[in-house]
C-alpha cells in the first residue's frame, strides 16, 4: 500500500515538473482556466462540462507524454539523428491534434452561447 501511495507522489512531482518547465503546458492550463470561467458564465450543460474536462485532460496528458518522449529521446540520442527528430515531431504532432480537436469542441460549445448573448445585448 505504501508503494502505491508513493507512486502518487512521483506522479505529482512529474506533473509539477512539466508545469514548471514547459511553456506550452502553461498555455494549455491558462486556456483551461479560461474555459472553466466561460463554462460558469455561460452555464454549460453537464455533457458540455464532461466534454470540456475530457478535452482538458487529453491535451494536458498529450503534452506530458510529449515532454517525456522528448526527454527520453534527448537522453538516448544526444546527437542529431533523423529518427530522433521523427519521434519528437510525432509526439508534438499528437499534442497539436489533441489541441486542435479540443479547440473545435470548445468553439462548438461556446460560440453559439456567445452569439446568443450578443444578440440579446443588441
Amino acid at each position: 500500500m505504501k508503494k502505491r501511495i508513493k507512486s502518487f507522489g512521483f506522479a505529482g512531482r512529474g506533473i509539477y515538473s512539466v508545469i514548471k518547465s514547459e511553456f506550452n503546458m502553461k498555455i494549455h492550463i491558462t486556456i483551461g482556466i479560461l474555459v472553466f470561467i466561460c463554462g460558469f458564465i455561460f452555464d454549460i450543460s453537464f455533457t458540455e462540462w464532461m466534454l470540456c474536462l475530457l478535452c482538458f485532460g487529453l491535451v494536458l496528458s498529450a503534452e506530458m507524454m510529449n515532454t517525456a518522449i522528448e526527454n527520453v529521446v534527448d537522453l538516448v540520442s544526444p546527437n542529431h539523428h533523423p529518427l530522433a527528430g521523427k519521434a519528437k515531431d510525432a509526439a508534438a504532432g499528437a499534442v497539436l491534434i489533441c489541441a486542435v480537436i479540443s479547440a473545435i469542441i470548445g468553439l462548438l460549445i461556446f460560440v453559439p452561447k456567445g452569439w446568443s448573448l450578443l444578440m440579446t445585448l443588441l
